[in-house]
C-alpha cells in the first residue's frame, strides 16, 4: 500500500510511516515500534502533482490572490497562504477557511461526519469584548436559522477556536455529550474560557427557541490525553486537526511528527478548496 513520508520539525529527520491493513483494519505503525488501529483517510499521503502544486503556491507572488471562497468571500494571497510553511504561525484567513471547508465536507457527506458548527476565530473575541467582558447581544446574529440553515442546539459539536497571549486552542460545547471542552496543545487549562462558553450557550438556545437550558450539571473537560505540541510554531495545526478529527467523531491519533504532513494537507485542501 506504500508508504507516508514526514518530516520531525524538532529533529529534522525523516520517518516512514507504514500502511498495512490487519483483519480487514487499518494500521499505521512508525518503524514498527507503535501501532494504532485508525482509519487511513485522515492520513493519505500527498501525490507529487500535489506536492509540486504546493510548491509553487509557497513561491508564488506574495500579492497573488491564490484562491477565493465565494461563500464567505475570503481570499487567501500567496503571502498569508505561506503561514503553512514549516515553521510559521497560522494566521485567521487560513484557519476560517479551512473551518468552513470541513463544515462543507459535512455537507457532502452527512453520513460520514457529525453535525458540527464551525465558529470562525473572530467570534471568541467578538462575545467577550464590553465592560463586562461578556456581549451576547453582539453575537446573537451570527446563528439565525436563516443565516445557518440550522439551529446551533441541533449540532452535535460546536467549535469555538480561541487566540490569547499568541497561542491557538480549541473549546468545544460538546451537546453530544454534555461537555464543554477545552484543547489545548500546550496543556494550559483556562477555565473562564468554559464558564463564558456554557453562559453563552444557555443565551443562545434561549434567545433561538425561547427554552431555559440548564447547563449547570454539563461536564467541563480540560481533555488530557491529546496530541502535544512540541515546538512554538504548530499550535493552530494541533488546533484545526483537533476539531477535523473530532469532526469525524475519531479519537486524536495523531502526533508532532504528523504536522509537516498535515500542514502539506491542509495546503492542498485549500488550493482545491475542499476538505478530505
Amino acid at each position: 500500500m506504500g508508504n507516508l513520508l514526514v518530516k520531525n520539525s524538532a529533529s529534522g529527520s525523516l520517518r516512514f510511516w507504514r500502511k498495512r491493513k490487519d483483519n480487514n483494519k487499518h494500521v499505521v505503525s512508525e518503524d514498527s515500534s507503535l501501532e494504532e488501529e485508525v482509519p487511513w483517510e485522515p492520513f493519505v499521503p500527498l501525490t507529487d502533482e500535489e506536492r509540486a502544486e504546493i510548491l509553487l503556491a509557497f513561491s508564488a507572488d506574495r500579492e497573488k490572490v491564490l484562491v477565493t471562497h465565494d461563500k464567505t468571500s475570503i481570499e487567501i494571497p500567496a503571502g498569508k497562504f505561506q503561514c503553512l510553511i514549516e515553521g510559521a504561525w497560522l494566521n485567521d484567513e487560513v484557519i476560517n477557511l479551512y473551518l468552513e471547508l470541513l463544515k462543507e465536507r459535512e455537507r457532502r457527506e452527512p453520513w460520514k461526519f457529525l453535525n458540527c458548527h464551525f465558529f470562525s476565530t473572530f467570534f471568541y473575541k467578538k462575545l467577550t469584548i464590553g465592560e463586562n467582558g461578556y456581549d451576547f447581544k453582539s453575537v446573537k446574529r451570527w446563528t439565525s436559522r436563516k443565516k445557518l440553515g440550522y439551529g446551533l442546539h441541533e449540532c452535535d459539536k460546536i467549535f469555538v477556536p480561541i487566540h490569547k497571549g499568541a497561542h491557538w486552542r480549541l473549546a468545544v460545547i460538546n451537546n453530544k455529550d454534555k461537555k464543554f471542552q477545552y484543547l489545548d496543545s500546550m496543556k494550559v487549562n483556562d477555565t473562564h474560557v468554559l464558564e463564558v462558553l456554557a453562559r453563552y450557550y444557555a443565551d443562545e438556545v434561549k434567545d433561538k427557541t425561547g427554552e431555559d437550558m440548564d447547563v449547570s450539571s454539563w461536564e467541563k473537560e480540560f481533555v488530557e490525553d491529546l496530541p502535544e505540541q512540541k515546538n512554538m510554531s504548530d499550535c493552530g495545526v494541533f488546533m484545526i486537526k483537533y476539531a477535523d478529527f473530532y469532526g469525524r467523531n475519531l479519537g486524536l491519533c495523531f502526533k508532532q511528527e504528523h504536522m509537516p504532513y498535515f500542514r502539506l494537507r491542509t495546503a492542498k485542501e485549500i488550493l482545491r478548496l475542499k476538505a478530505d
